[in-house]
């Protein structure tokens, strides 16, 4: 039997309390927090909320760190501890498996995914390649430059390409957009081989992941599991973040508003959350706060998973409803620091001494807060977590490629495609000979670059300057309809790029961007 009643996600249940923890699915789009050490359970607690929401039919999106997580895929074995754990908690054990769909950004372990350099939008890229003010200034100048010029920005040679073009017009650009050095634009070059050489090359091509693609639900009701392998991404934390970030923000800009709604449609787990907001600029911060506030309404719950509380900035902290924190351990001020901000930060309970707890849980222990009713917060309670169904641990490398046989996006994001885009248009220009792209296949899974307007300073497609290529591929339908533009007054392009750009460049950039007015709190469709 599943553990499951009808709208919860069962978590496990409190032996002094006598009762279940459950998660309300209508109240999950709140957010929430998994936190604790090394070694305490974090990993099982993820897959068992991912269990029971996909069980619910709602899809769910997750990073697979250690590996750990790819066994969702694989039905479960009935082992003493398993089953011990099963009758603490008041449930009998029962095997399961759960439909699962791998990605890899490399390709190896999972279906590929893309993203275009459009989409990506400066302020990511800027965060991605830590480029400082000035520097982020010239790259605006260079999105601003391709926009005006018609050029399409899809993988990393195109930006190289508009770049060296900026270099070359410098002073021509400076006349218009304030101090344009050769000296920045070189410094901006060199950090894109770095990126080149931590696989961003392979990131930043078509076709482009379409999120419907993980919001799917499979015959048999049950939401898929989209696992991204990060083992090999941790190795370029940046990268990991910002790849997370860019997905969570692509969601943000293309599902509807739909309010509250009986369950979401879409639950995104962010692991190794820390390193989202390490040494984060303040403008990435604010952009993060307003994703992660107004992207409940779309439908989205988002669960950040790190080891302390005091990881996420306060402001986001105070958006996450749903928590389950796992023994912390107190050798050091920090630590302590950590304890003492987790204690507080629960809805107290007077038979609890919550910070002492936290030091004294075992493994799979955890505490408890969830919101009900109205969508207060339940009092905190010592919580044993139920046992997953699948397998907990690693597959095979046999089991993965089954998995991916059956995918039901096989074939769909394999090859590679190279349109006509910024480097040709450029090279065709300067009379370099004709630099020929790949056209995409039919029915490949290409789309058009032009993202909709967004918080990282990407342009709304009806304001840029339609430049076909010479054979047009046939785009891959979204099957999710963008946000419609409302009232009369449509901003120009200048104006939404100058919206983007004007804070961080007043001062490094002249006067003209200075005097620019920064419209709008996310991206650059007026509402």
């Amino acid at each position: 039997m599943t553990p499951e009643k009808a709208g919860t996600v069962f978590i496990g249940r409190s032996p002094m309390a006598a009762k279940d923890e459950e998660l309300a699915l209508r109240l999950a789009n709140r957010h929430g927090l998994v936190t604790g050490a090394t070694g305490t359970g974090k990993t099982v607690t993820l897959q068992v909320l991912a269990e029971g929401f996909s069980r619910a039919g709602v899809p769910v999106f997750a990073a697979d760190v250690k590996g750990d997580l790819s066994g969702i895929a694989m039905r479960g074995e009935p082992k003493d501890f398993l089953t011990k754990r099963a009758e603490e908690v008041g449930i009998t054990y029962t095997p399961d498996s759960f439909p699962v769909i791998f990605w890899d950004l490399f390709g190896e372990k999972g279906h590929p995914v893309r993203a275009t350099i459009s989409e990506m939008g400066p302020l990511l890229l800027a965060r991605l390649m830590d480029l400082n003010e000035v520097q982020e200034g010239v790259l605006n100048i260079a999105f601003r430059i391709a926009d005006e010029q018609g050029l399409l920005l899809l993988d990393l040679k195109d930006l190289r390409a508009t770049l060296s073009f900026v270099a070359e017009n410098a002073k021509t650009l400076t006349q218009e957009y304030g101090n344009v050095s050769s000296a920045t634009v070189g410094a901006i070059q060199r950090q894109l081989l770095v990126l080149e050489n931590q696989g961003g090359d392979a990131f930043f091509s078509e076709p482009a992941l379409v999120m419907t693609d993980i919001m799917r639900v499979d015959r048999s009701g049950y939401g898929t599991v989209s696992v991204l392998a990060a083992d090999k991404l941790m190795a370029s934390p940046r990268l990991y973040a910002t790849f997370l970030l860019w997905l969570l923000s692509e969601l943000f800009e293309e599902l509807p508003e739909v309010g509250d709604l009986d369950k979401p449609k879409l639950v995104f787990f962010f692991d190794e959350a820390h390193l989202l907001f390490d040494a984060a600029p303040k403008v990435l911060l604010e952009k993060v706060e307003q994703v992660v506030r107004l992207i409940r309404s779309k439908g989205v719950g988002v669960y950040f998973v790190t080891q302390n509380p005091i990881d996420v900035p306060d402001r986001v902290l105070a958006q996450l409803g749903n928590r389950v924190q796992h023994a912390l351990r107190a050798f050091t001020p920090r630590d302590q620091k950590a304890v003492k901000a987790a204690a507080e930060t629960f809805r107290p309970n007077p038979k609890l001494d919550t910070a002492r707890v936290i030091t004294e849980m075992g493994k799979g222990e955890a505490l408890v807060s969830v919101l009900e009713g109205s969508g207060t917060p339940s009092m905190v309670e010592r919580t044993l977590i139920a046992p997953p169904s699948a397998r907990v641990g690693t597959i095979t490398d046999a089991e993965r490629a089954e998995v991916r046989a059956r995918s039901p996006v096989r074939g769909v994001y394999e090859q590679e495609v190279d349109r006509d885009s910024a480097f040709e248009m450029l090279r065709r220009r300067q009379g370099g000979g004709e630099a020929t792209a790949r056209p995409a296949p039919r029915g490949e899974g290409s789309r058009e670059a032009e993202a909709p307007a967004g918080p990282w300073g990407r342009m709304p497609a009806e304001d840029r300057i339609p430049v076909p290529p010479p054979s047009p591929p046939e785009p891959r339908t979204r099957s999710v309809p963008r946000v419609p533009r409302t009232g009369s007054t449509r901003m120009t392009t200048t104006e939404v790029v100058v919206r983007q750009v004007a804070r961080s460049l007043a001062s490094q950039v002249g006067t003209q961007l200075g005097k620019a007015i920064l419209r709008g709190i996310l991206g650059g469709r007026s509402r």
